[in-house]
């Protein structure tokens, strides 16, 4: 792993497509908003998927709180096959500073997202 990084960091990133950003939430979170540009890879599955990352030059990992992203690098940096870089997003989610793109629903805090009616 290279490294942690900032928001400033990361917004040159997303203006200028520069890297692979891998946000390593279930795919129910990233619906509901996600740095723009960045893809999907749940943690649960990035030990089977790692070699999609093969010949990039540059990753960076996004978590909610920017602490499970440092493991997501950690293991993308230690297979055989990468030999970019790859650092984790230190704010994480919760601590970025810009736009969040959605699935396509509004996205929300956690707001209207109670969950099932109750059966009464």
């Amino acid at each position: 792993m290279d490294g942690e990084i900032g928001n400033e960091e990361m917004h040159e990133l997303v203006e200028a497509e520069d890297a692979h950003v891998i946000d390593i939430r279930s795919p129910a979170a990233f619906q509901r908003g996600h740095i723009p540009g960045s893809e999907n890879v749940p943690l649960p599955s990035l030990v089977d998927t790692v070699e999609r990352f093969e010949g990039a030059d540059r990753v960076v990992t996004v978590c909610p709180k920017g602490k499970s992203s440092v493991q997501a690098a950690r293991l993308i940096a230690s297979y055989e096959g990468f030999d970019g870089r790859v650092e984790s997003f230190e704010p994480g989610l919760s601590g970025w500073e810009g736009p969040i793109e959605d699935g396509g629903e509004a996205a929300t805090d956690g707001a209207g997202d109670e969950g099932p009616d109750a059966p009464f």
